[in-house]
């Protein structure tokens, strides 16, 4: 799999190795990230939290900077090292490392205000050059100009010892959101050899490290507030279905992202919570758009009103998700919930289709791989579905390797999946921009292209909602994206387990106010 890609995977909150997630928490207490787990009460200090988490062995990854190809290594990480910004909920980008930011009033220069406090494990003070060496050395790695789009190596500056100057090549009302993501901050000229030891700022420090097992506990320096637990072992599986039958014979008190068939296993058991994170998988069909049998846009449009969305959601996601509606980005605070809602309409598709002279004599190829649960399902139950209104789909799955290689960017139809916990222009800049990278659809559109450039350049809030609302319904009209439906996001606990964060995508690996009532 492609290294930018697995990157931005989990940058958006989704990894190769997750099963199905599913689903929404009943509460929130309004920090950033939210959290729940039943019962209520004054956090109670010390214990130790055994968290599962999916990986493999062979791919275990220690740099903070690194291709972290497991949840495992990247919940330790997040968990030893700040990233500037976390996510929130409302706005969707909090303070962390950076206390506060200020943009030029051309939106290109940023400044970033580090937090009074903070210092490395090892007790030593962070400055301005350690974060700035961090961020030079994250831009160097294969998903660097993606993770810091517009964002040159030589223009990320220290001014004085607490502030941070980021100066992109274009204006850019979002840059703060691209800081949230794998940020991670270590002291200025760390050797790459010793990265792995190097000291963090987070919540907690790492005790010992085995095989993608750790023990981490609670940093009494941290400049964030009040940790709660006194430590935090985390466990490696391979599948969800080992770390739910672990979190049953109550050998861990958490297990992280195992999905709905685990959910359906716990139902019913008194001593198991389940924590659901609403939109925390999207698991859109792409449809080129730059040539080939889907390139007319009447065809898209017939595609999508031939797919029952209510039935793939109930079927591939066994219930634990909602319908969706063709734009990517639905936990933006800006997304657009006014665009009319697409129904099955296959008299219509039919017509279109009729319209646009499509060839409903061929069998056409929809292409697929089962790197997460449901992503082959979901294939197969929209070739049935668009079969009635006279498109005859083959499904083909092919192994991750050659789907990423042979796939991905150049089929005319295929499955992808992206994380959600970010804003309508992170998937427009990675995905539909006419330059961007992973431009999935090959999707070149002037007037979308002129949107976004518009509405990131626009300082005013309420002005930029409208240009975001007009990228919105340009990507719904005749984007190559047909999103029907958002897998939620799933946790199961111990009846003991308090305070576990809500958010999806990053934000469910902020423990740091997680507690145990016993």
């Amino acid at each position: 799999m492609d290294l930018t890609r697995r990157q931005l995977l989990w940058a958006g909150g989704a990894l190769g190795a997750t099963a199905l997630l599913a689903g929404c928490a009943d509460s929130d207490d309004g920090r950033p990230g939210g959290s729940a787990t039943g019962g209520s009460g004054k956090p109670r200090k010390g214990g130790t939290l055994r968290v599962g988490a999916l990986g493999r062995a062979g791919a275990v990854t220690r740099d903070p900077h690194g291709t972290q190809a497991n949840e495992s290594d990247y919940l330790i990480l997040s968990l030893i090292y700040d990233t500037l910004t976390v996510p929130g909920r409302t706005p969707n980008t909090a303070p962390r490392l950076a206390a506060r930011w200020t943009p030029s009033a051309d939106l290109k220069t940023w400044r970033f205000t580090l937090a009074k406090g903070a210092t490395f494990h090892d007790g030593s003070p962070v400055t301005a050059k350690d974060v700035v060496f961090s961020l030079r050395r994250l831009r160097a790695t294969p998903a660097g100009a993606s993770r810091l789009p517009g964002i040159q190596a030589r223009n990320i500056t220290a001014e004085g010892t607490g502030t941070v100057v980021l100066v992109s090549d274009y204006a850019n009302a979002e840059l703060p959101q691209l800081t949230r993501l794998t940020t991670f901050v270590v002291p200025d000229g760390t050797a790459d050899k010793d990265m792995a030891e190097a000291p963090g700022t987070g919540p907690f420090t790492l005790d010992w490290f085995r095989g993608g097992n750790a023990r981490l506990v609670r940093n009494d320096r941290w400049y964030g507030g009040e940790v709660h637990l006194d430590a935090i072992e985390v466990k490696i599986f391979e599948s969800p279905q080992a770390m739910a039958s672990a979190l049953l014979a109550g050998q861990i008190d958490l297990a992280s992202n195992v999905g709905a068939v685990a959910a359906r296993t716990a139902k019913g058991r008194g001593d198991i919570q389940t924590v659901r994170r609403p939109n925390d998988m999207a698991m859109p069909l792409v449809l080129r758009t730059a040539d080939g049998p889907f390139a007319d846009p009447k065809v898209r449009e017939a595609l999508r009103l031939a797919v029952d969305r209510e039935a793939m959601v109930k079927q591939v996601l066994s219930g634990y998700g909602s319908v969706a509606n063709d734009v990517l980005g639905t936990g933006d605070p800006a997304y657009a919930k006014d665009l009319p809602q697409r129904t099955r309409d296959l008299a219509r598709a039919r017509k279109l289709l009729k319209e646009a002279g499509f060839d409903t004599s061929k069998t056409y190829e929809l292409r697929t791989t089962e790197d997460i649960s449901g992503l082959a399902e979901s294939a197969t139950l929209f070739a049935s579905q668009v079969r009635e209104a006279g498109v005859k789909i083959k499904v083909v799955k092919q192994e991750s390797a050659v789907f990423w290689d042979k796939t991905w960017l150049k089929a005319d139809l295929y499955t992808t999946y992206w994380g959600t916990n970010d804003s309508v222009v992170f998937f427009a800049s990675k995905t539909m921009v006419s330059d961007s990278a992973q431009n999935e659809a090959g999707f070149k559109d002037r007037a979308f292209d002129a949107a976004y450039r518009k509405a990131i350049g626009t300082a005013d809030a309420t002005e930029r909602a409208q240009l975001l609302k007009e990228l919105q319904r340009i990507e719904y009209e005749r984007s190559g994206y047909l999103l029907w439906g958002m897998a939620d996001g799933i946790d199961l606990a111990g009846s003991a387990v308090r305070g576990l964060p809500t958010l999806p995508g990053y934000g469910r690996v902020q423990l740091e106010q997680a507690w145990l009532a016993r």
